[in-house]
């Protein structure tokens, strides 16, 4: 039953790709959440309820408690969506009034009110918005261009440009672009709209990636690139718009469709990927100096996909006119929410804006006991160690080389790990890269980690006069310190930095002090609590579990540091004594454990003998032979499956490897390991 609420709440919903819900109080967020961290799907979007339903259950009220409800689609205007989009919706059948935004507006205000800034240009660019048809903010701004009205539903949105004074939102320009060439499936060519920023890096992004992944993969590459091997203009920029030029698409045929396509071709992927984004800085520029002069300013805030470009922020703070800049932290979709909250706040409830505190850890706090039932689930797998200090213990940790699994309060909202979800190193030890990208993240070995520093330490390892809390800037690494810290050195000497106060994450503060006192430096390397294609981490079961299943050395929870229990004596057996005389009875043993787990999976070893652990029944058991319908099917080789038995942390390496084939959910194929442990 929920309390006699006084205050006022709103609202907050995205249904885009990278969905989200944010829950407003009297003003201010007080809890947001992805919901890709809920469903574990990385990208999730859609149907809001598991979103909502998270918000509203951390803050103990119900949807009736909620004053407004603002909600935005990317390609609607949720006509109908009342009682189902995607499935059914927590807003049905309620009296609460329910307001759909247009997609830059929600952005837009996602991005202001976020900021310290009164007053302040806003810019917002991706890769598509809504159709004009939809856009709720043309009137009294100009138009880059207006179609005939029987194609007003074939533009949509790619820029857009706001002054915002005296709590009051502007919009100045606007410009939209045709519908792009998805349905051709051709290579290279911008799915979404054939002329926006955005839409040229994601296709760019999918034709070296093979895929929709994070689009800032292409920014990490391109500094491996060659200069000047490529001169064609990618974009013509004309009357303060952007055009994607179509001309030079036509030498590049062939993408890469698998990993081996990718590393054979890596340096020309490089080499087009560093053209790229020298070419996205110089449209981007264009386009921020034309904007500027419609509505000049000192202070810009920025939001939309393009925004997380760290390389190209960097161009526009130091070469732009405008004196300051803000980027909202989740300047992506999953943003959206956070702009519906506040529109409904400013605009609907017609509420003074209250200032945003710099925090975007808007996910829940979790209990004590909540955290012991999930130690509870891991408690032969896991060894506290008692720590008077637990800041001064993890540094010193993490100057011994040990790698630390950092999971404190709230996660945070958008996709930069900040102190609370994130995985820690000391940024000294030249293998760090290596080791976490294949050991724990098992992600591409291109790929560089970010530096967290005291902000006011942070122009002593770097050129760089500006705050990044939220490492959506760069900077370049001072000669003197590049071989000095050279995990968080990128190819061309730069770092993605976040720089670190306490007055907005007290916690990490407090652990790159301790830091520094061991060390004599005040820079941590800093990467997100998971693995590729995995959503962060939210809950402290997921932590426990990651951690398991991969080489961090410690995991810190909240004031609580643990390490793995030591594994099993390595065994060599047969085949038949391993599966039925050591796990089936630890099955049978352990039914609770196992139910837990649930499912059946499939094992087959060799491509010879397949082997069936039913973990669905009342009786868990292992037998020879298949079952029909299982849940997951494995393939391995005897040998790795032993090596699996003897060490089941190694489960992840031997899935990044690509040694076991999944046919099923990865994530419960992952499960084996839990089961294995068992014995």
């Amino acid at each position: 039953m929920a309390r006699n609420v006084k205050s006022t709440y709103v609202l907050g919903t995205g249904l885009s790709h990278d969905g989200s819900a944010c829950l407003i109080k009297d003003g201010r967020i007080c809890v947001a959440i992805e919901k890709e961290r809920i469903t574990r799907r990385k990208h999730d979007g859609g149907n809001d309820s598991d979103a909502v339903s998270y918000c509203l259950q951390a803050e103990g009220i119900t949807i009736d408690d909620v004053a407004v409800v603002v909600q935005n689609d990317n390609f609607g205007m949720l006509v109908g969506a009342d009682d189902w989009f995607q499935g059914p919706r927590v807003v049905k059948g309620t009296n609460v009034p329910l307001v759909t935004i247009s997609h830059h507006l929600a952005h837009a205000f996602s991005a202001i009110c976020a900021s310290p800034f009164d007053e302040a240009s806003v810019l917002i660019i991706d890769g598509s918005g809504n159709s004009f048809d939809d856009c709720l903010d043309r009137e009294g701004c100009t138009l880059g261009v207006t179609p005939a009205k029987e194609l007003e539903h074939l533009y949509f949105e790619k820029d857009s440009y706001y002054h915002y004074e005296q709590g009051r939102m502007r919009p100045v320009y606007k410009d939209f672009s045709e519908a792009g060439m998805g349905i051709k499936q051709y290579p290279m060519r911008p799915n979404f709209t054939m002329h926006s920023i955005g839409g040229m890096y994601l296709a760019a992004s999918v034709y070296v990636f093979a895929g929709f992944e994070d689009p800032g993969k292409l920014m990490g590459l391109a500094p491996f690139g060659r200069p000047n091997q490529h001169d064609f203009p990618i974009f013509d920029l004309k009357d303060g718009r952007v055009f994607v030029r179509y001309d030079w698409m036509e030498r590049f045929t062939r993408p890469a469709r698998n990993k081996t396509d990718f590393k054979e071709g890596f340096q020309a992927h490089a080499d087009f990927a560093w053209w790229l984004q020298r070419e996205v800085e110089r449209a981007l520029l264009y386009v921020v100096n034309h904007r500027y002069e419609q509505a000049p300013s000192d202070n810009l805030v920025y939001a939309g996909g393009v925004a997380l470009n760290a390389v190209a922020n960097r161009v526009i703070r130091t070469q732009s006119r405008f004196k300051n800049m803000f980027i909202q932290p989740a300047a992506g979709d999953n943003g959206l929410a956070v702009g519906c909250a506040y529109y409904g706040w400013q605009e609907v409830l017609k509420r003074e804006r209250v200032k945003a505190t710099g925090s975007s850890a808007f996910g829940r706090h979790y209990r004590r006991d909540e955290v012991d039932a999930a130690l509870k689930n891991h408690d032969d797998l896991l060894k506290e160690e008692p720590a008077q200090d637990v800041y001064r213990r993890t540094a010193e940790l993490l100057a011994d080389g040990k790698v630390v699994g950092w999971f404190q309060g709230g996660s945070e909202l958008g996709p930069r790990a900040l102190g609370h979800r994130s995985i820690l190193a000391d940024p000294r030890l030249p293998e760090m890269r290596d080791f976490i990208n294949s050991k724990v993240k098992f992600r591409e070995d291109f790929r560089p980690f970010a530096p967290s520093v005291l902000r006011e330490d942070c122009s002593t390892y770097f050129d760089c006069d500006y705050e990044s809390p939220y490492m959506v800037m760069v900077a370049p690494v001072r000669p003197e310190w590049r071989s000095r810290i050279p995990s968080v050195v990128h190819q061309d000497f730069s770092a993605r930095i976040q720089t670190v106060t306490e007055d907005v994450s007290p916690a990490y503060y407090r652990l790159l002090k301790q830091f520094k006192e061991v060390t004599g430096i005040s820079v941590l390397l800093n990467t997100s609590f998971n693995r590729k294609g995995m959503p962060i981490v939210e809950t402290p079961e997921e932590a426990i579990r990651f951690f398991l299943s991969c080489a961090l050395d410690a995991l810190v929870l909240e004031d609580r540091i643990f390490f793995k229990v030591a594994t099993r004596t390595s065994v060599d057996l047969p085949l038949d004594k391993l599966l039925l005389e050591r796990i089936k009875p630890a099955l049978e043993r352990n039914v609770e454990e196992a139910k837990r787990i649930g499912g059946v999976f499939e094992l087959r070893l060799s491509g010879v003998r397949t082997f069936t652990m039913d973990l669905s029944r009342q009786q868990p058991t292992l037998f020879e032979g298949r079952q029909k319908t299982p849940d997951v099917v494995l393939e391995l080789s005897e040998s790795d499956f032993q090596r699996l038995y003897n060490d089941p942390n190694e489960a992840q390496s031997l899935f990044g490897q690509g040694k076991i084939s999944v046919n099923g959910d990865p994530a419960r194929a992952l499960q084996v390991a839990r089961i294995l442990r068992m014995s």
